[in-house]
């Protein structure tokens, strides 16, 4: 009897590639991630289950052309009425007012129920590739328009006069979600800045006083970051409350001693922020006082962001401005130690019964969501470079362009300085010498 012939079984697959540019290294497919998240530590587990940044798109379609054109004569050369928050067309006249973007989008309502990350259009990552300059196409004579956005947002053509101002979105941060027009004249800034210097001139460096030229004075719209944020934070830590003082010892040798509770103190708050402004320029986020004075900038602050408008180039037409360089990424680690401060504030008016103060130990910061804006600021810069040893330092004084707060570095002479405090604390050994002679 014949043995029945059974087939040869299929061969086995092949093994998979690997080494180099197999697919093991190429990074796995959303939601097809090999690890279960459960067993990786929190830190790394929270970054992974994170939900994707939510995109907020406030590009304004009607000015994607490049054309900001009047809505009553539909003529381009538009210009920022000073003084308020105003457009006007130089044609017929026409004056009207931009959207805010608090009303337009719903920025400032439901902030405790922010979840995860979202970025408006203007807030984006920037893309390195993505050039500085942008062309146009005019429509009312053919030719190319083009703009450099590392120095200008508006152009003119040269052959018809229609104004172009870079209105879309670009990646490469030079547009932003929405812009703060400026308030505070040049010749009203220059008053300011003439009156701060006039305080201090006293003890200014003659070669400043010079060489002091107010009118010199520039207009700049600054890039931040606006940021709204839902969060908990947890503190804990001792707390003092003094229970008595007494003195020991006789004459010289007299010393004071004081007698404290000590306790455990913890604190748990739920919080939200509206509109914190984050520098997002790496060049002016660099406080190094021993390189220049610009962080005085912060001493000038708060800025009215809601009123805030749509970004429009036209609003910078005739003002200079600064690219963001720095996307929300790099600017957490500022954000969470700007809430942590907050949470700090929210807590200290509980624990005033500890009349001896409270150190904290140890500190915990949950970020439930966070929503960031790209704005554009209005500032008035006045700046002179004090020569010296490692390149001198640069002082800058400062105008809000909303409210004119005043700020600023003047360089002095260390001289006068020394001789002052000398004169000062003569004058008061003198006194103290003779109250100690009238009382004996």
């Amino acid at each position: 009897m014949s043995t029945p012939h059974r087939p040869a079984p299929p061969p086995l697959p092949p093994a998979p590639p690997a080494g180099p540019g197999s697919p093991q290294e190429v990074p796995p497919l959303p939601g097809t991630f090999p690890v279960d998240p459960a067993t990786l530590p929190d830190a790394i587990r929270a970054e992974i289950e994170a939900p994707d940044p939510v995109a907020l798109d406030t590009a304004a379609a009607e000015l994607k052309d490049g054309l900001n054109r009047c809505p009553k004569c539909g003529a381009t050369d538009i210009r920022h009425k000073p003084g308020s928050d105003l457009l006007v067309c130089l044609y017929c006249r026409n004056e009207w007012v931009g959207a805010r973007v608090e009303e337009e989008f719903g920025l400032g309502v439901g902030l405790d129920q922010l979840r995860g990350t979202v970025i408006a259009s203007g807030a984006r990552a920037i893309d390195a590739d993505v050039a500085s300059l942008m062309t146009f196409k005019c429509t009312g004579c053919g030719a190319e328009v083009m703009v450099n956005t590392e120095s200008t947002m508006t152009a003119r053509c040269h052959w018809c006069r229609h104004v172009f101002g870079v209105n879309e979105q670009i990646a490469n941060g030079a547009v932003p979600d929405a812009v703060l027009p400026f308030h505070i004249r040049k010749d009203d800034a220059i008053a300011r800045i003439r009156q701060f210097v006039g305080k201090r001139r006293m003890f200014a460096l003659k070669a400043f006083k010079e060489q002091f030229t107010p009118e010199n004075v520039v207009g700049v719209y600054l890039p931040y970051m606006i940021v709204d944020g839902n969060a908990s934070a947890a503190v804990a830590g001792k707390g003092e409350i003094l229970t008595r003082t007494y003195t020991r010892g006789t004459d010289k040798n007299k010393k004071t001693y004081y007698d404290a509770d000590v306790y455990q103190v913890e604190r748990q708050v739920d919080f939200t922020v509206d509109d914190l402004p984050l520098e997002s320029s790496a060049e002016r986020g660099n406080f190094d006082t021993k390189v220049n004075t610009q962080n005085i900038i912060n001493t000038i602050l708060p800025f009215d962001t809601k009123n805030a408008v749509k970004w429009n180039a036209s609003y910078l037409a005739g003002f200079t401005s600064e690219k963001r360089d720095t996307d929300v990424e790099q600017l957490h680690p500022r954000l969470e130690d700007q809430l942590l401060s907050i949470a700090r504030a929210q807590v200290e008016g509980s624990v005033r019964r500890y009349d001896r103060g409270v150190r904290w130990e140890q500190e915990r910061l949950d970020v439930h969501g966070t929503r960031w804006v790209s704005m554009y600021l209005p500032v008035w810069l006045y700046s002179y470079h004090q020569p010296g040893s490692n390149g001198g330092l640069l002082h800058y004084i400062a105008v809000n362009g909303r409210t004119g707060e005043t700020m600023g570095s003047v360089p002095v002479q260390q001289w006068k300085l020394l001789l002052a405090a000398l004169t000062v604390g003569t004058f008061l050994e003198g006194i103290a010498l003779w109250i100690i002679w009238a009382g004996s």
